[in-house]
């Protein structure tokens, strides 16, 4: 058998120990916050009955599915017809039962569902897990990436929309991010703007099109307006609306005059100014006018959101999204559990682990598990330092003794390609005098210290 050259699948990513600590930094940091604010973790399968994913994400989502094929002999029981006329759309239901998730919010809805009568209401719960997504490969975008959710389910207080602006801004600020924008917007003011023009019917088409206005520029949306059945004359109206300038503020008093007659569009104008209301009782004035900005070309091009959304976005590094979410009123609906409101946010934790390592925000200990490195001489010192090890592993220290007697040269360059900061040379001398070594490595300085001295020196 020739040999195979080993290959990463497109869109995927293996992780090293050094960059598993700076992810885990992410993570760690992330939880804290989450907690802080009452949020408790749950997980999920990697995989979901696939209806139980279909039609939650919009047509193009759909598309992007990873599809898993039935086990044993997938396509004897397929149709014949379809075989002949390789329909792969139509042929997917006979083939495939299940599916790898394409988030974490429609699994969390299922989960709800499943476990509803052991749930305590309001249910706040943080997942950071993998997600998969059939996507086009590019920076920063990848097939398989991790997601980090905080929703909370029955409530449809809108002190959670403002906490979830809140948990932006301090998880961010915790990361060392200075400068990024926390979008927000109301998926209500986008169906006033669509029953204005007179296109209720068309909410979602204009969603998906004017939330591309970063990519493709106002020609590039016209023309998609155009091609999803909008007129010219509709093309016209929206374009004020689409570039909308000004305060926050400003833009809200231009809204209340557009929609002044869709009675959804001015509950979304309501509900916008009451999370600002929440901000400025939290005494985040200052928030609201440097980080949070009202964007009306925010559609979240997802079906399932209702109310509030939300887009984070960094402005130190050329980078799309790092977070986003909404308010899903009926996503349970789609699993039989009725009138169960929900919120919640995401943050894109293998975009937030690019912005950091191009800004350097990581912070050195993350860089290196071990604390400190015990070098071994020969049998006599191994012997010596093995109660040492254990006494330091119990007091908490992470300590490691290299494992064979090789030349010093090559221990030393272990701990400094590991970034171990500190090294315990104990050679014959320094056993019988009971004063070993202690070794800086960043700064190359030494100290003699005995055992006890040592553990009360890393504790």
């Amino acid at each position: 058998m020739a040999n195979i050259k080993p290959s990463l699948a497109k869109g995927t990513r293996d992780f090293s120990p050094k960059e598993m600590e700076k992810r885990n930094h992410i993570f760690n940091t992330l939880k804290t916050v989450f907690k802080k604010y009452g949020y408790n973790e749950i997980q999920t399968p990697t995989f979901e009955n696939l209806q139980t994913l279909t039609g939650k994400y919009g047509e193009e989502g759909d598309r992007l599915i990873f599809k898993i094929l039935n086990s044993g002999d997938y396509l004897s029981k397929a149709p014949e017809a379809l075989l002949t006329e390789k329909a792969s759309n139509k042929l997917i239901s006979h083939i495939s039962e299940k599916a790898l998730r394409y988030d974490l919010t429609v699994p969390f809805a299922r989960f709800v569902v499943m476990h509803q009568h052991e749930l305590t209401m309001p249910f706040k719960r943080f997942q950071i897990q993998p997600v998969w997504r059939a996507d086009r490969p590019q920076r920063g975008r990848y097939r398989e990436f991790y997601q980090c959710d905080v929703d909370v389910v029955g409530s449809d207080s809108l002190l959670n929309e403002a906490e979830f602006v809140l948990i932006y801004n301090e998880a961010l600020a915790a990361l060392g991010l200075k400068d990024f924008t926390i979008k927000i917007n109301n998926r209500k003011i986008l169906t006033g703007i669509a029953e204005v023009i007179g296109k209720p019917e068309l909410i979602v088409d204009m969603t998906v099109a004017i939330d591309k206005l970063d990519k493709i520029g106002l020609e590039g949306v016209n023309k998609e307006l155009l091609e999803r059945g909008f007129t010219e004359e509709d093309v016209e109206v929206l374009r004020p609306i689409i570039l909308l300038e000004g305060t926050n503020q400003d833009k809200l008093a231009s809204l209340k005059s557009v929609l002044a007659k869709s009675e959804a569009g001015l509950k979304g104008i309501a509900e916008i100014e009451e999370v600002f209301a929440y901000l400025t009782s939290f005494g985040m004035s200052a928030l609201l006018n440097k980080v949070v900005e009202l964007d009306i070309t925010l559609a979240r091009g997802l079906n399932y959101y209702t109310g509030c959304i939300f887009e984070v976005k960094t402005n130190e590094v050329a980078m799309g999204s790092i977070g986003g979410g909404g308010r899903y009123d009926d996503l349970t609906g789609m699993f039989g559990l009725k009138d169960l409101t929900g919120v919640g946010v995401s943050f894109g934790a293998d975009r937030i682990y690019d912005v950091l390592e191009e800004l350097n925000l990581y912070p050195e200990s993350s860089a290196a598990t071990t604390q400190l490195l015990l070098v071994n001489f020969d049998p006599a010192c191994e012997a010596f330092l093995l109660p040492v090890l254990m006494q330091l592993r119990n007091e908490g220290v992470a300590v490691e003794l290299y494992p064979a007697a090789v030349k010093l040269k090559k221990q030393m360059s272990y701990a400094d390609s590991k970034g171990i900061p500190y090294v315990l040379l104990a050679g014959e001398e320094e056993i019988k005098s009971g004063e070993l070594s202690l070794k800086d490595m960043r700064s190359g300085e030494q100290q003699k210290l005995n055992v006890e001295a040592l553990i009360k020196y890393f504790k």
